[in-house]
């Protein structure tokens, strides 16, 4: 049988009230961020109206094209940019987006900052911890975040609220455990000395459950929503 995009957002949004009242916590306290990489404007605003709201992009090009053509229509969209941003394409996404989830280093923390338009709000922002400490993957150790979370404080465009992981692939709950739960005390050690943490972004459709009794406030799901990329 087909399923729709609002029948797949239907699914993935029980998921996450069962996740959540598995480990008695209130559904409401875990955002759903739609991750709408490849996907076409016509399946964001299909998504739109089935009550999605929260739309992440990986590529900083496409993000801003789909941003200039729907933000018209479709002023309420809010949109978080979660893929790897390289330093002479930050004035994108300090244009463009409401979120940016994948900060790592302060150049960039910087350039954000400069370059976020005087007339728009504050970036939101959550630093990416390599969690798994593989060499493949994007992020800072997690001894480096509360000086990286320091610098961020002083800059004004931008708003640190958080942290984010993309945690070891595997299907060992063991492994996804570990990670998480080191996730949620880097995030615990900030919410002790800033103001306005209040998003730990970890889990996707394979590790929902672990990343919601760890604590997560806003899972990552693409393709049990949009369908795999063609």
């Amino acid at each position: 049988m087909n399923t729709t995009i609002a029948d797949r957002l239907s699914i993935a949004q029980s998921r996450i009230n069962q996740a959540a009242q598995k480990c008695s916590r209130m559904p409401n306290e875990i955002k759903l961020l739609a991750v709408s990489k490849t996907k076409p404007n016509s399946d964001i605003i299909e998504a739109y109206y089935a009550g999605q709201r929260l739309f992440g992009e990986n590529y900083v090009q496409e993000g801003e094209q789909k941003i200039i053509e729907l933000s018209a229509n479709f002023p309420d969209i809010e949109w978080h940019f979660i893929g790897p941003l390289q330093s002479n394409k930050t004035k994108v996404v300090a244009e463009h987006f409401d979120w940016m989830h994948t900060l790592s280093r302060e150049k960039i923390a910087q350039r954000l900052n400069d370059q976020r338009p005087p007339a728009k709000a504050p970036l939101q922002v959550c630093i990416q911890v390599n969690i798994s400490q593989e060499d493949t993957k994007s992020g800072i150790d997690a001894e480096q975040v509360m000086a990286l979370a320091t610098q961020i404080s002083h800059m004004p465009k931008l708003t640190l609220r958080g942290v984010m992981a993309i945690p070891t692939a595997t299907d060992d709950i063991q492994v996804q455990q570990d990670e998480f739960s080191k996730l949620q005390r880097i995030y615990q050690h900030l919410q002790q000395h800033f103001d306005n943490i209040d998003t730990l972004s970890m889990g996707m459709s394979g590790d929902l459950d672990v990343a919601i009794a760890n604590g997560s406030t806003m899972v990552r799901i693409g393709s049990a929503i949009f369908g795999d990329r063609a």
